[in-house]
């Protein structure tokens, strides 16, 4: 499925024009379809579920233990209370395709 869109962000509308598209689905499908899909991933994850999703990456859950952190403006010490958090790590496919669609940097 190819995405044929300006340069800026990705968003919900877009997933929901392309289901439009190259599906058929009604407007109003399409975005059902990709409401359903972002609930389904929000749901699992406040459950505590890690997502992983073959070919694009994971979104993985980590609790993180309190710590003691420093305010850089004073040096005061202070704790960092513990908290859950939200990562992502991309698959090999999807950091492949990202690496060969980059412009290449010099200088």
């Amino acid at each position: 499925m190819q995405f044929m869109r300006s340069v800026g962000t990705l968003t919900r509308a877009d997933l929901a024009e392309t289901f439009n598209r190259k599906l058929g689905f009604s407007r109003a499908e399409s975005l059902a379809l990709v409401e359903s899909i972002l609930a389904h991933i929000c749901h699992a994850m406040a459950e505590g579920e890690n997502v992983k999703i073959s070919g694009f990456g994971s979104f993985v859950l980590r609790d993180k233990k309190e710590r003691l952190g420093r305010n850089p403006k004073t040096g005061v010490e202070v704790p960092i209370t513990p908290r859950r958090v939200l990562t992502f790590r991309a698959s090999q496919k999807l950091k492949d395709r990202i690496a060969e669609a980059a412009p290449v940097m010099i200088g």
